[in-house]
């Protein structure tokens, strides 16, 4: 084929992929912006419905004075229609704007700023360290099936898949904190604003519990995908060349076994988040778990808004970044068909 035939072909093979990888993101922008928005609506009308009188909330007393009750009243919008309320805060939450903390009196965004790197930090270096080592356990339990190290890993993680994290932390911090009084208790911060060495001991426990059963979870669907793929055609196939294990193992299996791995990213690191919220509580870690707590048990409604609407953003684009992920590492899978 003439150079210019071939440089032609490969132009047109990239303009044809640039248009399809925008068209396939203005498409996931969409649903994102209707999933934002129903929730948005979800979350404005029932948190409205919540038990108890947002006046004495906002005033921090019962005791008010009904010249102080309308004040209050009338500088929240209560007078208006509940429909026009959400119009006015919705257009002020796309310019970031959730409202003031009727408990903490600072703007919400200024306050889940400050919390959110810190959910974000736990949740997604605990899915970095659970996933690896949750796909080597799971690759190890299918090779070797059946025999007595499968059976350990997968009781094992059986076992620790049905623990839920924070009981776990709660066990952890008794023993490790209150017993042998070989960890702090409270004082974590992110690591580039306290020593290194403080920072990891009180990094221990709570990424112990977040990760535990992150890699329960993993092994068991990389057993389960990789024993679906040994069962393959192809597989006995590369064995039938004379091929080496290792090449049809990590070749073969595992790029095949691994796409349903890639699948769940998305929805493991929601896990992982909600997960994190009551981790944080546990160890009093000042994340978005703890300021969740404190915002619901207050009825703080511009804080619960903001944090459901930016948790949702943030999910939605975890779950595209999942999808652009699984046509990379699977070519058969074409942009089209993922929006699809």
């Amino acid at each position: 084929m003439p150079i210019n035939a071939l440089c032609a072909q490969m132009q047109e093979s990239i303009i044809k992929g640039v248009v399809l990888m925008t068209r396939y993101l203005l498409t996931r922008f969409l649903q994102m912006i209707m999933v934002v928005v129903v929730v948005s609506v979800l979350t404005f009308f029932m948190v409205n419905l919540l038990p108890g009188d947002i006046v004495l909330i906002v005033a921090g007393t019962d005791e008010v004075d009904q010249e102080m009750y309308d004040a209050i009243y009338y500088e929240l919008g209560l007078d208006q229609p509940v429909t026009e309320r959400y119009i006015k805060w919705a257009w002020n939450a796309l310019h970031l704007d959730f409202g003031k903390s009727y408990t903490m009196n600072v703007p919400v965004f200024d306050a889940i700023s400050a919390r959110i790197p810190t959910t974000l930090y736990l949740s997604v270096l605990s899915m970095l360290i659970s996933t690896p080592i949750g796909v080597v356990l799971g690759v190890i339990c299918a090779v070797n099936r059946k025999t007595k190290i499968d059976t350990a890993i997968t009781l094992t993680a059986n076992t620790l898949n049905s623990l839920p994290s924070f009981w776990i932390g709660i066990v952890l911090l008794y023993i490790f904190c209150f017993k042998l009084k070989l960890l702090p208790t409270i004082g974590f911060d992110l690591p580039w604003k306290m020593p290194l060495g403080k920072h990891l001991k009180l990094l221990i426990l709570p990424m112990t519990c977040l990760t535990l059963g992150g890699i329960a979870g993993m092994t068991r669907l990389t057993r389960t995908s990789m024993l679906e793929v040994i069962r393959q055609d192809f597989i006995r196939t590369a064995r039938s060349k004379g091929l080496r294990e290792k090449v049809v193992l990590y070749k073969h299996m595992l790029r095949n076994g691994i796409l349903p791995i890639i699948t769940v990213l998305g929805s493991r690191l929601a896990v992982l988040i909600g997960g994190s919220m009551f981790v944080e509580n546990v160890f009093a870690i000042p994340g978005m778990g703890t300021l969740s707590v404190k915002c619901v048990q207050s009825k703080d409604i511009p804080m619960i808004q903001g944090i459901v609407l930016i948790m949702t953003t943030l999910l939605c684009v975890a779950y595209i970044i999942t999808d652009i992920m699984y046509v990379v590492v699977d070519p058969r899978i074409s942009l089209k068909s993922s929006a699809e």
